[in-house]
């Protein structure tokens, strides 16, 4: 019998943290709820789990706090939720290592596909972990990509990326200077179909973009489609 995925949800707000764990529990996931991120982290610390849901705005240690010290021993996955619709704590919550993020209110609903979604591409990325295993590296322009190690260098310096932004560039550089589709980004890299609505994409390329501004491969926008790589020239 296969073990239940165990799920973590700290969020201040009781009616939100229920509504999530019983849509949750209702898919067949085992649940632990909280009422700030201290608590979580002092549970996960003893005991992971396999996904953390964070509220950012908690009493005592913000969610972005919480996540950056999840990130310093784990890759778990992790969905930040917020009250606020602000690009910065969007941006400020993908920076720190978190899969994606949410605004409120949102869709209870909305929230378990996206879980689903997150842990279908897990189990596709260890289905694919043993090709991983047997390749070197992926080349573009000035950029090699070591795929054994997971790591990223760029006009010969280092770049520090999130899980997410290794596989979308990932992606990009597997499909050399093709044009990619938000769509299909959305579905291989994040697992996600058409009908959820996210950011995602965009902001994850755009991260991308500012810590690969001394390489000499740009992400470059196809209007109303996508983006692809290119080369810049000597010029640009």
């Amino acid at each position: 019998m296969e073990t239940k995925k165990a799920i973590y949800i700290a969020d201040d707000e009781r009616n939100i943290r229920e509504a999530i764990k019983t849509f949750l529990e209702s898919e067949g996931y085992a649940v632990t709820a909280f009422e700030n991120g201290d608590l979580l982290l002092a549970a996960f610390q003893k005991a992971p789990c396999d996904l953390v849901i964070l509220d950012v705005m908690m009493p005592g240690s913000s969610g972005f706090t919480i996540c950056t010290e999840i990130r310093k021993r784990s890759t778990v996955p992790i969905i930040m939720l917020t009250a606020r619709d602000s690009d910065l704590d969007y941006a400020t919550g993908l920076s720190l290592g978190s899969d994606d993020y949410f605004t409120k209110p949102f869709s209870a609903m909305s929230l378990v596909m996206r879980v689903k979604a997150i842990f279908r591409r897990i189990e596709f990325e260890k289905q694919n972990a043993g090709q991983a295993q047997g390749e070197g590296a992926l080349s573009f322009g000035d950029i090699v990509m070591d795929l054994r190690g997971k790591r990223v260098k760029a006009g010969g310096r280092e770049v520090s990326l999130t899980p997410n932004e290794y596989d979308l560039l990932r992606y990009l550089m597997e499909k050399n200077d093709q044009a990619v589709s938000r769509d299909e980004l959305l579905e291989n890299v994040w697992g996600y179909n058409t009908e959820i609505e996210t950011r995602a994409t965009d902001d994850t390329v755009r991260r991308l973009r500012k810590k690969l501004e001394h390489s000499s491969v740009a992400i470059e926008a196809v209007w109303g489609f996508g983006f692809r790589l290119k080369v810049r020239d000597e010029h640009g």
